[in-house]
C-alpha cells in the first residue's frame, strides 16, 4: 500500500493541493482543496493510486465498479480496468445522483464504490442508496483522500490512501481571516 506521505508529496508536486478560500462540494469552507483532476491527469499517479485501491479489494467479490460524476469517473474507470471489472458512473439529474446513459445494475451484483475525495461522504452515501435501490450488495468503498480523518464510516469495508483532518467551516462560522480571501468553488457541483 502506498504511504500517506507519498500521496501528499505527489499532490504537492503536481500542484493538486491548493491553498486559498474554497467552498467544498459539501458546502463547507476550507483554506485547503485537493484538486484530484490535477494529479490524475498524470498516468503514473492515476495508475499508482488506482492500483493501491484495487490491491486493497483484490480478494473481494466484485462485479462492477461505480463512481460519482464527475470527480470519481477517471479513478473509478482505472480501478475497474485494473480489476478487469465493468465500470459505470452516476451523475446528477435534478440535484440527485442517478444512473443514466443506459447504465444499470442487476439484482444481487456486488458493487465497489470509488471516489476521489471524501469530506462528509455525501456522494458516496448517494451511490450506496443507488446500489441498494437495485437490490445489490456493497463490496466496499475506496477513495484517495479522506478529509474527515477517518470519521466518515460507510458501514462496509473501506480504504483511503491518505487521511486528513483538514480545517473546514460551515457557511455561518467562517473566520474573518478566511473571509478576507476571495472565495473559489473548484468542485464539480455548482
Amino acid at each position: 500500500m502506498i504511504k500517506q506521505e507519498e500521496v501528499i508529496d505527489i499532490f504537492k508536486k503536481t500542484g493538486a493541493l491548493l491553498e486559498g478560500h474554497f467552498v467544498l462540494t459539501s458546502g463547507y469552507h476550507s483554506p485547503h482543496y485537493f484538486q484530484c483532476a490535477k494529479v490524475l491527469q498524470y498516468p503514473e499517479y492515476l495508475t499508482k493510486f488506482s492500483q493501491a485501491i484495487a490491491d486493497f479489494f483484490k480478494d473481494d467479490e466484485i462485479d462492477v465498479v461505480i463512481s460519482p460524476a464527475i470527480g470519481g469517473i477517471v479513478l473509478g474507470t482505472e480501478v475497474g480496468r485494473i480489476m478487469n471489472k465493468r465500470t459505470i458512473f452516476a451523475e446528477r439529474e435534478n440535484g440527485k445522483l442517478t444512473l443514466r446513459r443506459g447504465f444499470s445494475l442487476e439484482k444481487g451484483m456486488r458493487v465497489l464504490c470509488v471516489e476521489d475525495v471524501v469530506t462528509t461522504g455525501g456522494s458516496v452515501f448517494e451511490l450506496i442508496e443507488i446500489v441498494k435501490e437495485y437490490e445489490c450488495e456493497i463490496s466496499g468503498v475506496g477513495f484517495i483522500i479522506d478529509r474527515s480523518n477517518g470519521k466518515v464510516n460507510f458501514k462496509t469495508k473501506q480504504t483511503s490512501l491518505a487521511k486528513f483532518d483538514v480545517i473546514k467551516y460551515p457557511e455561518t462560522e467562517i473566520p474573518e481571516w478566511l473571509s478576507a480571501i476571495p472565495v473559489y468553488k473548484p468542485g464539480s457541483r455548482k
